[in-house]
């Protein structure tokens, strides 16, 4: 019976593998993922690669390929948006703290909302003044380049470690920013195509409805399978589940007119900081993020191929004297937005909020555009015949903020003293790993020897030696905490998040077990002061 239901799978299959539409597809793909994976390696393997973020390097290997003619595979806007996109929103969220974010929210509404506005509106007026370029073409070129693109901000900016204020507030606003563009620019081209008229008050209410719907479903699908996943503990099928949420809750919401972004983001924050806390072991957390560190790793190293894969390089000769306007001109509206816009978030918001001024420069330089502006430049219908001079100019732009501002961050974190992780916090880290494993060690062979069948002699002296070990690591984090007060600030900030991840994993644990039905109330939540200063 087993050979006959094989026989009829292989029949069935047969015709399908020999259809020369699909063996060459999948050529394609297993060359694109053969040379996107064989470059990311590569930058980790060589040490004069090292210094290059792998997502960069990508992408100037797609460039010399586009100098060569080789094409690997057409990038159309579907591919960007329906399969590329979603995994990176997720991962991104799921990672981003809600805290944090709620903390800088102040300044990632105004950038995610004026700041787009801001840059539309200079492109317009800056491109038609110092270009003669067509109001369409004015048009279609500042929405596309309207937001800054979260898959090369949150890759850059991973890849670099900068510190955290800067990346939630980076982003932040890159990820809700969006939706603002994709309503812009739907707008917009209706206006290009002599549709309809601008309208302030029908813009409004369509970025309403837009926001609020994807808004509204990604929170329904986020904590439905948060609360789906308390009932269970399976790891494997926890994981499917934030794998089939990040496309679900894109498609349903582009499918009820909402903005499918601003769902996959919402969804991502609520399973990364609510679902994950009360439907997760700690087991199954770290096999999730490890997960989509995977996924977004995967993705990055074939859309920053592609991209660069796509140039054509006779297109951006032919509009060099446009794509230098539109670089300066842009450069400047990202100034005014940030410098402009941080001073009225720094009067407003929280002093927790306040962002210096070096920290506004690195937001300045670090506006990067990338696959989200290729996209959209790529969704201008055929029948606008200034479609390919739009293309091309996307296209500069993105390349100059990519590889000029890209490559440059870095030199420019440094030059600040905004770079990764301070030494002596990664020295603390590190004198914690340390203690933790030898206390793990010396609780083995305490059982060990309370156990018996082990040589005394033998295990007294690997216990003298762990011990030792284990006190010079102590006596360091003692010196540590003591000579410098924001350690004490770091520790008690770990310290908080760790009693709270136990009390969450309790109650999920009891609720998996029956002896709880519902989720309780959190209670070290609103007593455990935030910061070491607030216990006197």
């Amino acid at each position: 019976m087993a050979l006959d239901l094989l026989s009829v799978v292989d029949v069935a299959l047969d015709p399908a593998l020999k259809d020369p539409n699909i063996e060459a597809n999948l050529r394609q793909f297993c060359l694109v993922l053969s040379v996107s994976l064989g470059v990311a390696t590569l930058s980790r393997v060589l040490s004069i690669l090292r210094n290059i973020p792998y997502t960069l390097l990508l992408l100037l290997v797609g460039l010399g390929l586009a100098i060569l003619d080789v094409r690997l595979i057409n990038l159309s806007p579907e591919l960007i948006l329906f399969i590329f996109l979603p995994p990176l929103l997720f991962e991104a969220a799921w990672n981003l703290n809600w805290k944090n974010l709620r903390t800088n929210l102040i300044p990632i509404v105004l950038y995610a909302i004026i700041g787009v506005v801001i840059c539309v509106v200079g492109l317009v007026l800056g491109l038609q003044w110092f270009a003669g370029a067509s109001l369409a073409t004015a048009l279609l070129v500042g929405a596309s380049l309207s937001a800054t693109d979260p898959v090369s901000v949150v890759a850059l900016f991973r890849e670099l470690g900068v510190e955290k204020r800067l990346t939630t507030v980076l982003e932040g606003e890159s990820l809700f920013n969006d939706g603002v563009a994709v309503v812009a620019f739907n707008l917009l081209l209706a206006i290009a195509l002599g549709g309809e008229q601008f309208d302030v008050s029908v813009t409004i209410a369509r970025f309403l409805v837009f926001a609020g719907v994807g808004i509204s479903i990604g929170g329904l699908i986020g904590f439905g399978i948060s609360f789906l996943t308390q009932r269970f503990d399976i790891p494997l099928v926890e994981q499917s589940l934030t794998l089939v949420s990040a496309y679900g809750t894109y498609l349903v919401a582009e499918e009820l007119g909402g903005s499918g972004v601003i769902a996959v983001v919402t969804t991502g924050l609520v399973l990364g900081n609510f679902g994950s806390r009360i439907g997760m072991n700690p087991r199954t957390r770290l096999v999730v993020s490890e997960f989509w560190e995977f996924v977004a790793f995967f993705v990055n190293s074939i859309v920053f191929l592609l991209i660069g894969d796509q140039v054509n390089f006779y297109g951006l000769a032919d509009n060099l004297p446009i794509i230098g306007v539109a670089i300066a001109v842009m450069t400047v509206a990202r100034a005014v937005s940030v410098f402009g816009l941080g001073l009225v978030s720094n009067a407003i918001a929280q002093p927790d909020a306040y962002i210096p001024l070096r920290g506004q420069i690195v937001l300045w330089w670090g506006g990067l555009r990338g696959s989200v502006s290729v996209a959209l430049a790529l969704s201008v219908p055929v029948v606008l015949p200034q479609r390919e001079e739009i293309i091309a100019v996307v296209f500069g732009v993105m390349l100059f903020t990519l590889l000029v501002q890209g490559l440059t961050t870095q030199p420019l974190l440094e030059k600040l003293n905004l770079l990764g992780e301070k030494p002596h916090q990664q020295e603390y880290r590190q004198m914690r790993a340390h203690r933790l494993a030898l206390t793990r060690v010396m609780q083995r062979l305490e059982e060990i020897d309370t156990q018996g069948g082990a040589n005394p002699e033998f295990l007294g002296y690997q216990k003298a030696l762990v011990e030792g070990q284990l006190e010079e690591v102590q006596d360091k984090l003692r010196r540590l905490e003591e000579q410098i007060p924001e350690i004490q600030e770091y520790a008690a900030e770990e310290l908080r998040e760790d009693l709270l991840a136990i009390e969450a994993d309790t109650y999920a644990e009891l609720i998996r077990s029956g002896q709880l039905k519902d989720e309780l109330t959190p209670l070290l939540q609103g007593l455990l002061p935030d910061r070491i200063g607030e216990y006197s």
